[in-house]
């Protein structure tokens, strides 16, 4: 479960030439926690289940001493926003949650109005513990809900029951002004009426922030390699995605971002770092990074099984694979993140962040307008409603040597 979802390192040749910018952009921390109870059939993030319990005390010092050694990349620095992301970071103890943000508060200076998010699931165990992981600083709670239905959670392969979500939203609800629901729908023999139902609950407890994802079945997952029989076409799949968002404007939510909806003050600001193009360290087990500098923009990913981390870290080098992004790269980089947001984003942050004029891709801009897939006025570049719904087949518009681009 994740309300983020990081940039995929590229496999492509170094190009020769990179991108100079005239000021870094802000900078937000992703912190990795890398264990679940146990592995979900659809999720393809970086986690593994629990065996024989977790080497808590021993992955705190890691990722201290990850985070001291990256410290250079990011001197002078304020950090805007803190995600711990997973993965399950709420098994992590309380005491153990309160050290983690001290030690980065030591090391690093956070903003004033730092949101610091947690994710979490709905156990009864961890959902005692909410009371705890706020008082530990916690400013924002991410829920994985995915359904209230019993029936579907076990389909989907959750440990927890409609009785815990509702407890746990509950207590979400309780002791956070800011909390994230995540729903999924599609699910295996859903109807858009049991998609429906499932918001229905979410908003009765109302949540600030609602997360609400089509269920994919991903490459590498138990799912992928085997998917439900039952699972719902095309176009059921769009008309409950339909249903959802027009239920949602009805509720007062903002459709911010492809599948984030949000109250008015409740955008995850984190998360609208990434589709802003910013700059963000990741240190933990598979955790990815992209940090700009004068001389360039790199992608960083950790060493992504924990015991490989461990062992890395101890050996004085957590990275796993690092790259500088190259100019071709920077305009398929940018949309992919920029044009998830419903309203686009200024004109002028291209430039801001790539370090290339507006001008270099204004062919492509024209031609994705042309086919109303894109709109640019005086101010702002966004997807239409169109480039909405088919967001992949626009990315590929800025892909380089697309031909036609």
């Amino acid at each position: 479960m994740s309300e983020r979802r990081v940039i995929p390192l590229v496999s492509r040749p170094k190009a020769v030439a990179s991108a100079r910018l005239s000021a870094p952009p802000p900078l937000s921390l992703y912190v990795h926690f890398p264990w679940c109870v146990q592995k979900c059939p659809y999720c393809d993030f970086n986690s593994h289940a629990v065996r024989g319990g977790i080497p808590e005390q021993a992955y705190l010092d890691a990722l201290v001493a990850d985070l001291e050694a990256a410290l250079p990349q990011v001197w002078g620095r304020r950090v805007q926003s803190i995600f711990i992301g997973g993965g399950t970071p709420s098994l992590i103890s309380a005491a153990g949650l309160e050290r983690l943000l001290t030690d980065i508060r030591m090391r690093l200076p956070l903003a004033g109005d730092c949101e610091i998010t947690l994710e979490a699931n709905p156990g009864t165990v961890e959902a005692s513990h909410f009371a705890d992981f706020r008082a530990a600083g916690v400013t924002r709670l991410s829920l994985g809900i995915q359904s209230f239905d019993d029936a579907f959670l076990e389909r989907i392969g959750r440990i927890h029951g409609g009785s815990e979500a509702r407890r746990a939203a509950e207590l979400a609800a309780k002791h956070f002004d800011t909390f994230n629901l995540d729903l999924m729908y599609a699910l295996p023999g859903q109807t858009p009426q049991q998609a429906l139902a499932d918001v229905a609950v979410a908003l009765s407890f109302s949540p600030p922030h609602l997360s609400c994802y089509h269920l994919t079945m991903e490459p590498n997952t138990a799912f992928g390699a085997n998917p439900p029989a039952d699972l719902p076409d095309d176009d059921t799949g769009a008309d409950m995605q339909e249903a959802i968002e027009a239920r949602l404007a009805e509720a007062g939510f903002l459709h911010y971002e492809t599948s984030a909806f949000a109250q008015p003050g409740h955008k995850c600001r984190h998360n609208l770092n990434y589709w802003a193009f910013g700059d963000y360290l990741g240190i933990g087990a598979g955790a990815h990074g992209k940090l700009s500098s004068h001389t360039g923009i790199v992608r960083e990913m950790r060493h992504k099984h924990p015991n490989a981390y461990l062992e890395g870290v101890a050996a004085g080098n957590a990275v796993q694979e690092r790259r500088e992004v190259g100019l071709s790269d920077l305009p398929f980089e940018f949309m992919m993140n920029a044009l998830r947001l419903t309203d686009g984003v200024p004109l002028n942050l291209f430039a801001e962040r790539t370090g290339l004029p507006l001008s270099s891709i204004e062919p492509t801009l024209v031609r994705a307008r042309r086919d109303d897939l894109l709109a640019v006025d005086n101010e702002r570049l966004f997807p239409t409603l169109r480039g909405q719904r088919y967001l992949n087949a626009l990315l590929e518009r800025f892909l380089p040597d697309e031909p036609g681009a």
